[in-house]
């Protein structure tokens, strides 16, 4: 449907009709084809490799691939039995292990032999995630951008915290404009624009989220008011994800809105998709998006990485 493009001997993975298995998670640095991490095998048990071990750093690595392992096998809950198996652990093991937990509220059973993280594990997310970035930071950032690509609407999305695998605008640059050009209504804003399934944004964000996620967001109809170039087939969706791995952004071909093209860059902390950033322009100015524009939009979300990037660890010796 021509809502990315591509450069010369660039190849996507065939699609499959859904998301990538449930034992795969995307990794990998934007730009680059991304890789598979195998559950049950590879880092989970390359790091209880020394299983003899039942104290000091050994029963700690134990305790944080257990938290790990609700993070990236998804779901609401999970049993010992399940997430041994994914970390490698022995069964008792991780049954004491959440029976501790519970009593240091960080998980909670919720049904017979079914295990969740508590809601104050997101507490610690929240902690981690002060002072990270700032509102002055993020429009320093989104002002050059668009000054660099002569006024286009330079937006901010994040990965909502609540409702699910959605996004959030959580700032904007767009001079004296009052968005109404845009020809949506605040509901159409609501039900679009938070939509990973629409927009280059929302493809860019979807395309570096565990396999879970993705195939909760396949299962998702595409909104009403989406745009005539939002992807309807799940196949030509899937490829579209390889390719933004692979190239390091997205475009957007009136995929949130009739007469406006786009352009998005993912934002990465630690290795994982916080947020994007969006540039919105007329199709009319901009039917396709000159190099210019592409490398502007990546560099600002470049730009907002950095801000979020941990401090390397031979640095905190």
């Amino acid at each position: 449907m021509g809502n990315s493009t591509r450069t010369p001997g660039s190849t996507a993975p065939a699609a499959t009709g859904s998301a990538p298995g449930a034992d795969t998670t995307v990794t990998g640095t934007p730009g680059r084809t991304g890789s598979t991490r195998r559950t049950a095998s590879g880092p989970a048990v390359a790091a209880v490799a020394a299983g003899s071990r039942t104290s000091g750093s050994g029963h700690a690595e134990r305790v944080f691939l257990v938290q790990t392992a609700f993070a990236e096998l998804g779901g609401s809950a999970h049993g010992p039995g399940e997430i041994a198996e994914f970390t490698g652990l022995d069964d008792s093991v991780v049954y004491r292990i959440l029976q501790s937990g519970i009593y240091q509220r960080i998980f909670e059973r919720v049904d017979r032999g079914l295990y969740r993280l508590r809601t104050s594990a997101a507490q610690l997310a929240f902690t981690a995630l002060d002072h990270r970035l700032d509102g002055a930071t993020s429009q320093t950032v989104l002002g050059r951008l668009r000054t660099a690509t002569d006024g286009g609407l330079a937006f901010l999305y994040m990965v909502a915290p609540f409702s699910g695998a959605h996004r959030q605008c959580v700032d904007m640059a767009v001079g004296d404009s009052d968005l109404a050009e845009l020809g949506m209504t605040p509901r159409d804003v609501l039900s679009v624009t938070r939509s990973l399934r629409t927009g280059a944004s929302g493809r860019t964000i979807l395309a570096y989220l565990p396999a879970v996620l993705q195939q909760r967001v396949l299962a998702e109809p595409v909104p009403d008011q989406a745009g005539p170039g939002v992807y309807r087939d799940n196949d030509a969706l899937l490829a579209s994800l390889a390719e933004v791995r692979d190239l390091g952004h997205a475009l957007g071909n009136e995929e949130c809105m009739a007469g406006w093209n786009s352009c998005a860059a993912p934002i990465m902390w630690d290795g994982a998709i916080m947020g994007a950033v969006l540039l919105l322009k007329l199709k009319s100015v901009m039917p396709v998006a000159p190099d210019g524009v592409i490398e502007a939009t990546k560099e600002a979300a470049a730009e907002l990485s950095r801000c979020g990037a941990a401090v390397p660890a031979a640095d905190q010796d």
